[in-house]
């Protein structure tokens, strides 16, 4: 057997065969050996290929092989004559078991991902490890699910991704949901006045993901604002030459993106301004609070036995949807004018359901 085969060999069975809860001795490696060359290997070239790897990984710090050491006789009859000899090997993977379901659980909760394309991430990662966690897998269930927008999702990323790499402006056709005359739902291009597809000129700085869902930050080449556009209704983007407007030309950007400051003011994607808003709620209302606002940036006050008061600086348009969501638990204090509204939204709401 060619040595570099075989030792491609060996690593590949104890990629596939091990790992820190299912070790190989040395017997146990050969007769894999044997079952996938349909020859036996010699004991004496295996016993110095597996110390080839060992010794390759220690020095690289890549393909890392771990055993264990014991000492037995050389001979039998001799027991002061001891020998010292490596037993249950096992590949060191890169991920663990409770990693790559971490890894999983997050396509899983995709809410643009296509169930299509999830089967083939979860196939991809579940192969990072030994053959011992795919069974684990077995009782995962993807909901298939039809999907009215692009489903071009992982193209659309790797270009906004390259466009942010090189400074350039992008454009894209961005889709809206309508119902068909099948009564099906669908996904259409938002259009101008006259009803020629729009194409919308961007300058892009940043993705990240919010309620399930990749948005990207960014400035419409028209204004001088923030914008959040949605990747998975992107469509027919392309990567333009000219350089993207510099991020400190951006309300909001001026001195840079603090990422978590953003996403924390801006929990539904909206754009427009910030603002500091009072609020005040139960304590058994806390936990969930901080889900959606997180730890930093709040502060507390008017403390009683039952009840609290917060205020946190949110985007007023989503603070105003998340109030209306959460009428029942929270009462917006101020700002005054977004006070009102919430007031005149709930009025709405009283309508639609007593007029």
């Amino acid at each position: 057997m060619n040595e570099r085969i075989l030792l491609l060999d060996l690593l590949q069975v104890l990629k596939t065969h091990t790992d820190e809860d299912n070790k190989l001795t040395q017997h146990e490696i050969i007769k894999l050996l044997e079952k996938k060359e349909g020859k036996l290997p010699q004991r004496k070239t295996v016993k110095n290929n597996i110390e080839k790897l060992i010794r390759y990984g220690e020095q690289e710090g890549i393909d890392k092989i771990e055993y264990e050491t014991k000492t037995r006789a050389k001979d039998q009859n001799d027991t002061d004559d001891l020998t010292e000899i490596y037993t249950d090997f096992y590949y060191e993977h890169d991920f663990t078991h409770s990693e790559l379901r971490f890894l999983i659980d997050g396509v899983l909760f995709s809410r643009q991902i296509p169930a299509a394309e999830k089967k083939k991430l979860i196939i991809k990662i579940t192969k990072l490890t030994s053959k011992y966690f795919e069974p684990r897998m077995k009782h995962i269930r993807i909901l298939e699910q039809d999907r009215a927008i692009s489903k071009n999702i992982f193209q659309t990323l790797n270009m906004i991704d390259e466009a942010i790499t090189k400074s350039k402006k992008i454009s894209f056709q961005y889709k809206k949901y309508a119902v068909n005359e099948r009564s099906k739902l669908v996904g259409i291009s938002q259009e101008n006045r006259d009803g020629t597809p729009r194409e919308y000129i961007i300058n892009p700085y940043q993705m990240a993901i919010a309620n399930g869902r990749y948005y990207l930050i960014c400035n419409n080449d028209k204004y001088d604002n923030v914008s959040h556009y949605r990747l998975d209704r992107i469509t027919d983007i392309k990567i333009l030459d000219e350089k993207r407007k510099p991020a400190e030309n951006v309300k909001g950007l001026e001195y840079g993106l603090n990422l978590p400051k953003h996403m924390t003011e801006h929990i539904y994607m909206f754009t427009g301004q910030s603002a500091s808003v009072q609020l005040r709620f139960k304590k058994s209302f806390l936990n969930e609070f901080v889900d959606w606002f997180g730890t930093e940036n709040i502060s507390f006050s008017n403390q009683t036995t039952d009840e609290v008061t917060a205020r946190v600086t949110v985007n007023e348009i989503a603070m105003r949807k998340w109030a209306l969501q959460y009428a029942l638990h929270v009462k917006v204090l101020s700002p005054e004018s977004l006070v009102n509204q919430i007031k005149e939204d709930l009025q709405q709401a009283n309508k639609n359901y007593f007029s």
